[in-house]
């Protein structure tokens, strides 16, 4: 069995689906690995580095394709489709793609896959389950996002993090504000904390709040909690999202620092920063809104833009992770080996197990047809039927020579 790795075309995308260590991995399983020539250069693993680990050198992505059986990418035609068309004219029907596909927003790209007969496995829809916290791409990008977001957060602000005690003057330590307690939050709050900065954090699950706390944070507490399902954040009423806006408007008003970290599943990022707040803000202030690639959390952020309003800087840089590709794609290519690691045996045998529940769980489409539960909700398709279980033949009723007591 042979996995291709082809270069990524998103744009300013510099990770890689594999990294040298990962091919190494995969040998052990007698899994071959062909990548495409400069696939790695941009998160610093050169040709030669992967070479040395066994895997063979393509010149180009026709190459990958055709040889390969397994494609694993960072970003597949659904999260790619302005650059990834081309994709699809090299796919096969009896070949499994593993990447990034946006399959809860990208309805008609992953239409398209769909249609070629191609198996799509969606990192994106990884169980949270513990069993599955070893391939769960969201988790590992989303930690380091949360890390970078906080340096990023200190090039554009006026003053430092930390408290300092000199024989000129007292510094006072930067306010910063974390809205969001997920991976990414949580990231960003002890890389905060480290920096010497005085943090706070607001978020809608309760279960956070001791999680916060045991960072060193103060926690508020929104008047609206909502959890969704697997630990994600459900989308609040109207009335709740007003309340909270109200709620939060004080403290981001104070803040030198507010990095914005909320994301509702399948859905936009939700507003929570409005324009009458941003102008409330300290000059020199700054948002790092890492919601940005969905729209952002605040009102004015630009994605893919850094710009200034009312004196406060608002980033909105998309693809924070990507920024720190070489710790990223070692992240990633962790997660992509994981998961292969559930489709081979020590001989190298390859099975795909739709009874296991990663498996199943992460399984977009296969043999033409969408096939996990949400994503066929969310493009309005009916629910699959489960094929019957086949009924043991009865067997024919003993003679009762007493006769019946009837």
């Amino acid at each position: 069995m042979i996995v291709g790795v082809p270069k990524e075309t998103f744009p300013d995308e510099r990770r890689v689906a594999l990294t040298p260590d990962a091919v190494g991995v995969l040998a052990k399983l007698k899994v071959e690995v062909v990548i495409e020539t400069g696939a790695g250069q941009a998160a610093g693993f050169v040709d030669d580095a992967y070479k040395a680990k066994g895997a063979r050198i393509a010149a180009n992505r026709s190459e990958v394709f055709q040889d390969a059986q397994i494609i694993a990418q960072v970003r597949c035609y659904g999260a790619n489709p302005d650059n990834g068309s081309g994709d699809l004219d090299l796919l096969k029907p009896d070949q499994i793609v593993i990447g990034h596909c946006e399959p809860l927003m990208a309805h008609e790209p992953n239409k398209a896959i769909t249609a070629k007969g191609s198996t799509v496995f969606a990192m994106e829809l990884i169980p949270r389950t513990t069993r599955a916290q070893a391939m769960d791409v969201l988790s590992s990008q989303a930690n380091l996002a949360g890390y970078k977001g906080v340096l990023i957060a200190t090039e554009h602000l006026r003053k430092v993090f930390p408290m300092m005690m000199t024989p000129a003057g007292t510094i006072k330590p930067s306010r910063v504000f974390i809205v969001g307690a997920g991976v990414a939050g949580l990231q960003a709050i002890a890389t905060a904390k480290r920096l010497g900065s005085i943090v706070s954090a607001i978020d809608v699950r309760p279960a956070v709040k001791e999680q916060v706390e045991s960072l060193g944070a103060k926690f508020i507490a929104p008047p609206g909690m909502a959890e969704g399902e697997g630990g994600y954040a459900a989308e609040l009423t109207d009335e709740q999202k007003a309340e909270q806006q109200k709620m939060m408007a004080d403290t981001i008003a104070e803040s030198d620092v507010v990095i914005t970290t909320a994301a509702i599943p399948g859905r936009p990022s939700p507003k929570l920063i409005a324009a009458d707040v941003v102008a409330r803000m300290k000059p020199g202030a700054v948002i790092v809104d890492l919601a940005s690639e969905r729209g952002g959390n605040c009102e004015l952020t630009e994605p893919g833009k850094i710009i200034e309003k009312n004196g406060v800087t608002i980033v909105g840089l998309t693809n924070v992770a990507s920024l720190v590709a070489q710790d990223a794609t070692v992240m990633y290519a962790g997660n992509i080996v994981n998961l292969l690691k559930l489709m081979f045996d020590k001989e190298g045998n390859f099975k795909l197990n739709m009874e296991d529940d990663v498996i199943a769980g992460t399984v977009m489409c296969k043999d033409g047809e969408i096939v996990h539960p949400k994503v066929r909700e969310l493009m309005g398709l009916p629910a699959l039927e489960k094929p019957a279980e086949e009924k043991p033949a009865e067997e024919a009723p003993a003679s009762d020579e007493k006769g019946s007591d009837a």
